[in-house]
């Protein structure tokens, strides 16, 4: 843990503690909320998973939407990573592929406030490619 030396440190700690609280407290009750996972496998982190999932968590919090953002495991969409699902309220999920930074700036303007789809999204009745 650092150490508190001035009141901007203690103030700066707040505002974390209170950011991961409001998280929590979020996480209990999911359907109230906007939830986003990212597909994490190997096949998504060697795309850029890490950065995206960085950046729904961190654009969320800016844009004050109410929000939970968590990891998943491969999809099985290896073709299309990263891969992120967005659940809004009453609604069924929506898989979009090859979510960037830029993308998942597109899902959260024109998707998650507006309702909007963007291009990207991978059709519920597409299949993986089996062995």
């Amino acid at each position: 843990m650092t150490k508190i030396k001035t009141l901007a440190d203690l103030k700066k700690m707040r505002s974390s503690l209170k950011g991961e609280i409001e998280l929590r407290q979020q996480s209990e009750n999911p359907d109230s909320v906007v939830q986003v996972k990212v597909g994490m496998g190997t096949c998504g982190i060697v795309s850029g998973a890490k950065e995206t999932i960085t950046f729904f968590s961190e654009a969320l919090r800016k844009r004050d939407i109410p929000a939970v953002v968590t990891q998943t495991g491969c999809m099985g969409y290896c073709h299309s990573e990263p891969t992120v699902e967005v659940t809004l309220q009453g609604k069924e999920p929506i898989l979009f592929g090859n979510v960037d930074p830029a993308k998942a700036d597109e899902i959260i303007e024109k998707y998650i406030k507006k309702g909007q789809l963007v291009d990207g999204v991978i059709p519920i009745t597409f299949k993986t490619i089996e062995d």
